[in-house]
């Protein structure tokens, strides 16, 4: 099983980018899909999540800004990332899970400047 993050870049705050995590493997229908950051000097924080029926959950911090979707029969999330701020920037990753398993990616990183 693979994960593969892409979409990571430099942006001016304002800007926006797109993210998007591909699985190879298996299917991961029933699976949680999300996105997680890591900040330098910070803990992994979540960002954002999609279950397969629909509901997503987000940080308070990205609420109205960032929005995940999914497309199961791509095994692939997405995550667009609008009026990204400077404290956005950090390492992006993807993690697909169940009560039983956990699959991360390996990262992207995104560095908003001012």
């Amino acid at each position: 099983v693979q994960l593969q993050a892409s979409g990571g870049g430099l942006v001016q705050a304002g800007g926006s980018l797109r993210l998007s995590c591909a699985a190879s493997g298996r299917t991961f229908l029933g699976y949680v899909m999300g996105w997680f950051r890591q900040a330098p000097g910070k803990e992994r924080e979540l960002v954002a999540t999609h279950n397969t029926w629909g509901a997503t959950n987000y940080a308070d911090s990205v609420k109205g800004r960032f929005f995940i979707s999914r497309d199961n029969a791509k095994n692939t999330v997405y995550l667009q990332m609008n009026s990204l701020k400077p404290e956005d920037t950090a390492v992006y990753y993807c993690r697909f899970s169940t009560a039983r398993d956990i699959f991360w990616g390996q990262g992207t990183l995104v560095t908003v400047s001012s």
